[in-house]
């Protein structure tokens, strides 16, 4: 394998400039959003998430942006996964957005509420058929000793609900993460990437600052 030090590239993609910059980030986020979607990059909505464990232990993976606004962004869950117990006990959240092949990348600090049950039902509601069922099936996170034993549990709900509508777990629910601070990354030539940070003050607003690469 040749030497991962000796990989190198340029960035050369564009510019990020206070010019375009918005006033709420999230209208900024919307139009790199866009560009990834418009680029047709694999999961343009993948984030990592982020969350830190009772002992202090961070643990990331990668999840699916589901909604968007100015209150924040928006992921399901199982309630008995990791990161749903990870966030019971410490609500503060990291996002990342890795848009590598437009040579950019976002990162979301802030803190995670849960969904009113309203909320998660209209989405889950929304899925189709085959993904509600995991849902029922999977104990996320839990061991399982062979892939065939979730294929039957699978099995096994498909025939339950095999009439009429798949009802919303108790156990599942989704997130809201509301943002205090959010950071664009654009590549640059020689290594000087284009860094602005925003942060939310108490009054709601934000304030812009550049970032040394």
């Amino acid at each position: 394998m040749k030497p991962l030090s000796d990989f190198r590239k340029e960035y050369t993609a564009g510019r990020l400039t206070s010019d375009v910059l918005t006033e709420h980030p999230v209208d900024l986020f919307k139009i790199w959003l866009d560009d990834a979607i418009n680029a047709k990059l694999p999961d343009p909505n993948a984030m990592t998430v982020a969350t830190v464990d009772a002992s202090g232990q961070p643990s990331q993976r990668i999840v699916l942006l589901k909604d968007l606004s100015n209150e924040g962004f928006v992921f399901y869950t199982n309630l008995g996964s990791r990161k749903a117990k990870d966030l019971a006990n410490n609500a503060k959240i990291s996002l990342h957005f890795p848009w590598y092949f437009l040579e950019r990348q976002v990162r979301v600090n802030g803190v995670a509420k849960a969904l009113s049950r309203t909320e998660v039902a209209k989405y889950f509601l929304s899925r189709p058929k085959d993904s509600q069922l995991g849902a029922w099936a999977s104990q996320q996170s839990q061991p399982i000793s062979t892939r065939e034993l979730l294929v039957t549990q699978f099995a096994q709900m498909k025939e339950k609900f095999a009439k009429g509508q798949v009802p919303l777990p108790d156990f599942w629910g989704g997130f809201r993460v509301e943002p205090q601070q959010i950071e664009f990354w654009q590549g640059g030539e020689h290594r000087l990437h284009d860094r602005f940070e925003y942060n939310k003050q108490e009054n709601g607003s934000w304030t812009i600052q550049r970032l040394m690469p």
